[in-house]
């Protein structure tokens, strides 16, 4: 140990201090007063900072002018919405740092020897190194650790080379302004989101992406959908032959085979990279441990303590390579907090059905399993069946101009039982709430038609899907007309 570095002993020391190490730093100190939380960028949350919230507030502004545009379809001529760009974006960040700022007050609170600032190494499976800002370095014993280091953005190396022309999710909400035209790379959950919000908001938006997928859709059907609806508000190649990318004078000079398979030539003022993170995880000298890795290179964990092959060791949140969403990295943070303050007693904790959900327009949303789970699991014996429901003549959705999208609801032959959902439709957020109790209560098809519908609602489309379901699943009768079965329009 060199003169400059300090030497503590606890018995739970957590690396990262986002949404999944405050809820493991909570869970452990249940069990002892022992804990020491080690954080080495600013302390707020992916979710707070760069992810859901400003999202949202983005996607409200944008919501807010897409309906100014919309109401003259119901006979209220409102015109073209004029959109400030100072204010749009002087609102995201007020509003940003007010939620930062409430996960703040919550570290705050919590007592200066429990944290430590610094970038954690592993040196032995029991000891790390901080390393701090001012070169000094904290030598850490730990009787156990939980991993909670998150994710950042991953791009291309390439890409690198465009500069500040290059943008990723984080740097979106540190703007003044507007740009005039972007390219979003990754039609996935971030990029949707993200180039659906500002298109509306005037700015010229170019989509791009590999291999046909749009958002965390699996479901051949919902996909192709998807595909065709978003690409009637701006241009969505999903599979995209983009020839060239690099830095111009004023911006991304971009040459590309367009969906006709002529070659287009342009510029925009940005590249947004919206092609996934990478967990935090090549850095933490992982090298020097006989640990398991997956393919990625981060710590196999079981699914239910969040153990890794190191007994003493856990793994939650966006670090451990699972689902990137902030509540299942509270679960798992939690699970992964009171394994470690409980010692050599480590208990399963509670998983939940999975739930996920794109705010885009029409909204998409996943729950339990997904359609190439189910098709990999039981395709081969013809074991499963959807039940469908298309929004298009929806009574609800027609009357609110919100009638796009299709629901399909998967359920297992013989058992009956409901097996998880793909929305792409109106309140998809809703309904996935709706679904992911039925599935997590184990509830079966003919179970979930037993509870009550009202009319007219947008609900009602998952009691069509649901009857369609079941009698495929043969367990009740056909569907002869929408109508007769469950009321006008639903």
């Amino acid at each position: 140990m060199s003169n400059s570095e300090v030497k503590q002993s606890v018995d739970v020391a957590i690396i990262g201090g986002g949404t999944a190490g405050l809820a493991a730093y909570r869970a452990a100190k249940e069990h002892t007063d022992s804990v020491l939380m080690i954080e080495a960028g600013p302390y707020g949350t992916t979710c707070a900072r760069v992810g859901c919230m400003p999202s949202k507030l983005l996607i409200a502004a944008a919501e807010n002018a897409h309906q100014y545009e919309k109401s003259a379809q119901f006979g209220v001529n409102l015109g073209k919405p004029q959109i400030d760009g100072h204010a749009v974006m002087q609102r995201v960040k007020s509003e940003r740092d007010r939620f930062v700022g409430f996960v703040l007050e919550s570290v705050e609170g919590i007592d200066a020897q429990h944290k430590l600032d610094g970038y954690a190494e592993f040196v032995t499976e029991n000891q790390l190194s901080v390393k701090h800002s001012d070169g000094s370095s904290t030598q850490v014993e730990a009787k156990r650790i939980v991993i909670a280091s998150g994710s950042r953005p991953a791009f291309p190396a390439p890409w690198a080379e465009l500069g500040d022309r290059l943008l990723v999710n984080d740097d979106i909400f540190e703007w003044d302004t507007l740009p005039e035209s972007i390219a979003v790379f990754g039609p996935g959950v971030i990029g949707l989101e993200l180039g659906q919000a500002l298109r509306r908001l005037g700015v010229k938006v170019l989509m791009f992406g590999v291999g046909g997928a749009v958002g965390p859709l699996t479901d051949p059907t919902l996909t192709d959908y998807a595909n065709t609806t978003y690409a009637e508000e701006f241009y969505l190649d999903s599979d995209a032959k983009v020839e060239l990318i690099e830095r111009s004078e004023n911006g991304v000079k971009l040459r590309y085979i367009d969906k006709q398979g002529a070659t287009v030539e342009t510029e925009v003022d940005y590249l947004v990279a919206a092609t996934g993170r990478r967990p935090n995880t090549d850095k933490l000298g992982l090298d020097k441990l006989d640990i398991q890795l997956d393919e990625r290179g981060v710590p196999v964990a079981d699914h239910y303590t969040l153990q890794t092959s190191i007994s003493h060791i856990f793994i939650a949140g966006d670090a451990s390579n699972q689902i990137p969403l902030l509540h299942e990295a509270a679960d798992q943070g939690k699970i992964a907090g009171d394994n470690a303050g409980r010692c050599k007693e480590v208990r399963a904790g509670l998983r939940r059905t999975p739930i996920a959900a794109v705010f885009s327009d029409p909204q998409i949303a996943m729950v339990g399993e997904s359609y190439r789970d189910i098709e990999k699991r039981l395709g081969s014996c013809g074991c499963f069946e959807v039940g469908e429901v298309s929004f298009e003549n929806q009574g609800r959705s027609r009357v609110m101009l919100v009638n796009k999208g299709i629901a399909h609801l998967y359920g297992e032959q013989g058992t009956g039982r409901f097996l998880g959902a793909e929305i792409i439709g109106p309140n998809a957020e809703h309904l996935a709430h709706l679904l992911a109790w039925a599935h997590q209560a184990k509830m079966t098809v003919s179970q979930m038609l037993d509870m009550p519908f009202y009319h007219p609602v947008i609900e009602e489309g998952v009691r069509t899907a649901l009857r369609d379901l079941n009698a495929k699943l043969h367990l009740g009768p056909e569907m002869i007309d929408a109508c007769m079965e469950c009321g006008v329009g639903s």
